[in-house]
């Protein structure tokens, strides 16, 4: 997983660089708003890709007394960070440029310079997102584009994908304005182009943000996994019941796990000790991306009365701080 996302921000980071000098470098000469909105842009995306590169090195640190159970969740951090980055710098500036445009007009020179950086950006855009849509294929399954987003737990492979869609929307959008602008002598589309630029950008980061923020607060495994682990504890005659399952996200994949189960009575707690050394195999066998599985011996009554004290006593304390 952390070798597809590296090769995914690698072909974009290349990409995103060659073209903001490109962008930058037309801007310049010929004065479009559009242009320059594009090359900020150009230049946010490769500034992320550089955090997401440096959430997966983060990530993948060795636990440590302080963090036991790793630093997997720093990704998500940095994703979270990029999709802010998105709105206040790629948005904003995109939307004032082209509202100043707009508020006082001018001709652009040379236009035609404009219409060859947006074709070579298209390539290279087209062939990020090609890789990055690769990529996300390999991990979604049957699920449509949308419902894979939401269930996806890997940020770098999402967030690349969707800072190369807005990219892609961006130059198509770029594209109609200097259109406007130079054939139709719509001076003011160039200006209008750059807005709906960071119209795009800020519902791209919106997206992201909540995306990034669920898993930050922790997310479970997917609810095919929580019914692969219910079955295979289920194989074993001398479990009665499976009180509870719980799961929890520090990374792409790095699952932990934690699970109540009552055994039948009279067992010794060698036959016990030895079914729950078998079913954390037999699970991690399974499930490898389930890294830590905690297993919790206790009665179906004795697990409802402990539910039920955690209730009581978290509505106790949210009584306690309303008042």
């Amino acid at each position: 997983m952390a070798s597809g996302s590296k090769k995914v921000i690698y072909a974009a980071l290349i990409g995103n660089g060659l073209i903001a000098i490109s962008k930058f470098a037309a801007a310049a000469y010929t004065g479009s708003s559009a242009m320059l909105s594009e090359a900020i842009h150009s230049v946010v995306d490769t500034g992320n890709q550089c955090l997401l590169l440096f959430g997966l090195k983060r990530a993948a640190r060795e636990p440590d007394e302080q963090h036991p159970f790793g630093y997997g969740m720093e990704l998500y951090f940095w994703a979270f960070v990029v999709a802010i980055l998105i709105f206040a710098i790629g948005s904003g500036i995109s939307i004032y440029e082209g509202v100043q445009k707009l508020l006082h007009p001018h001709p652009m020179s040379s236009p035609t310079i404009n219409y060859l950086v947006l074709g070579l950006a298209m390539i290279f855009e087209g062939v990020a997102w090609w890789i990055a849509y690769k990529e996300f294929n390999k991990t979604r399954g049957d699920r449509g584009l949308f419902e894979a987003v939401r269930h996806s737990k890997d940020p770098a492979l999402f967030t690349v994908l969707f800072e190369d869609t807005a990219a892609m929307l961006g130059l198509m959008v770029a594209f109609i304005g200097i259109f406007g602008a130079h054939m139709l002598g719509l001076e003011w589309a160039d200006g209008a182009a750059s807005v709906v630029i960071g119209i795009i950008l800020a519902l791209a980061a919106w997206v992201l943000a909540q995306e990034t923020k669920g898993l930050l607060i922790g997310e479970a495994a997917s609810p095919q996994t929580g019914r692969d682990v219910r079955q295979i504890i289920g194989r074993y005659q001398e479990v009665r019941h499976i009180n509870e399952l719980k799961s929890m996200h520090l990374g792409p994949a790095d699952i932990l796990m934690v699970a109540s189960i009552d055994f039948h009575d009279n067992m010794t707690s060698v036959t016990v000790e030895g079914i729950v050394s078998e079913i954390e195999k037999a699970v991690k066998a399974k499930h490898p991306e389930i890294t830590r599985l905690f297993i919790e011996v206790q009665s179906e009554q004795d697990h409802a009365i402990s539910i039920k004290a955690d209730i009581a006593r978290r509505s106790g304390n949210e009584g306690a701080a309303s008042a």
